[in-house]
């Protein structure tokens, strides 16, 4: 791999612990995938925050990357964390793992990090244009940046993305390639699709389809005429869950979609496909839900304002979490949406979420809107899961569904 002047000063260690061994892992990854140059990033997205999933010694390793100088030098935002910093103790975190969980956070503050710790940072200040090339973590982020925004990016570990802040740099392999953007695999939708919840339930048909097909790479999907920011996250989130998918083209909603046509291997989702996905993720009987959770990818203000019109005025009969980025939830909080959905029992789960949030053995079964829940929800924490539409999860958080 050619580097440039600058970078192999940085990997001969004359910027820093910090940046040579960022130098190091970048150049490793370059010479395993083939890359013949690093590329400049404009933004960078880190996974791998939550404590539960660092452990002490991930800790350790971002401790010392900020004792060894380690400097962002693009912006860079953070995947969920483990818990709320401010409303720990409501959502009955144990005060141990707050103590750890903020020595990740402070680790990640030393070093230049903003903060903000969310799936969903394209809804939050981390918004990259067309074609720029970022490194970016989260699945179902990187996917949407890909997919959506026609931003270039392969999907990073922590270690790697954290890399990339340090230097401004990625190796040029994968999605930050023309060729590698091509689809290879057409997803004929021939059902009506509609809404968050279908999306998802799409995105894990089309995502095992896929698989089944022996393809992990580029999805054309036909079928869809236009598509919402929040049903896109959920496509998103799911597509990358059960299809390991990164990228995706819609023709007429995403925008690279046009640059190609349709490819001859395809699959198609009839309303059959659709349905048994939703059956799959129903595992659970109503009367057995005891944790009812919203935001996963985090929601948009547009959903936090449907919430607050449907708890208005009412009860919730369940654990109830709502999580969003600290950046929405102020809007939120300006807007009175706040004040209404805490008065009917439900809690903010501010910077986390149910996916990373250390919650394994406090409940048996969740109901959610989110396909990528459910998958999380079983794989991690052994829970039951209820996979259903956002209005019938709310209205079963107040006890209406029986």
């Amino acid at each position: 791999m050619e580097l440039t002047q600058e970078e192999r000063q940085m990997l001969d260690g004359r910027q820093g612990r910090a940046v040579r061994k960022s130098m190091e892992i970048l150049a490793a990854l370059g010479e395993i995938y083939g890359a013949r140059r690093l590329v400049p990033v404009s933004s960078v997205q880190i996974a791998g925050v939550s404590y539960d999933n660092l452990g002490e010694a991930g800790l350790k390793f971002l401790e010392e990357m900020a004792e060894g100088g380690g400097r962002a030098r693009v912006l860079t935002t953070l995947n969920p964390a483990g818990m709320d910093v401010e409303n720990w103790q409501a959502l009955g975190i144990e005060p141990e793992f707050a103590r750890q969980q903020q020595r990740v956070l402070e680790a990640f503050q030393r070093m230049g990090v903003t903060v903000t710790c969310t799936c969903t940072p394209y809804l939050s200040g981390n918004l990259p244009h067309y074609g720029q090339h970022i490194a970016w973590a989260e699945s179902s982020a990187v996917c949407y940046a890909n997919s959506v925004l026609g931003a270039r990016s392969n999907r990073e570990g922590g270690p790697s993305a954290l890399a990339a802040a340090l230097t401004g740099r990625t190796p040029a392999y994968g999605y930050h390639l023309d060729e590698a953007r091509r689809p290879d695999l057409h997803v004929r939708v021939t059902t009506q699709i509609e809404g968050s919840y279908q999306f998802g339930a799409l995105g894990k048909a089309a995502g095992e389809a896929m698989q089944a097909a022996g393809k992990r790479s580029v999805a054309y999907i036909s079928g869809i005429e236009r598509a919402s920011v929040e049903e896109l996250k959920s496509l998103c989130a799911s597509l990358a869950t059960y299809g390991g998918a990164a990228l995706f083209h819609i023709p007429g909603v995403t925008p690279e979609a046009a640059a190609y046509p349709p490819p001859e291997a395809q699959v198609c989702v009839d309303q059959r496909a659709l349905d048994q996905a939703v059956e799959a993720l129903n595992d659970a009987g109503r009367d057995e839900i005891d944790f009812v959770s919203l935001g996963c990818p985090h929601l948009t203000i547009h959903e936090i304002a449907r919430l607050a019109a449907l708890l208005e005025g009412r009860r919730v009969q369940r654990e109830f979490w709502i999580t969003t980025a600290r950046p929405t939830k102020q809007i939120a909080d300006r807007m009175g949406y706040t004040r209404t959905i805490e008065a009917s029992g439900a809690k903010f789960a501010v910077d986390t979420c149910c996916v990373v949030a250390p919650i394994q053995g406090r409940f048996h079964a969740l109901a959610t809107d989110s396909a990528k829940a459910c998958y999380y929800a079983f794989a991690k924490n052994r829970f039951k899961t209820r996979f259903q539409s956002f209005e019938e999860t709310v209205a079963l958080a107040l006890g209406e569904l029986h």
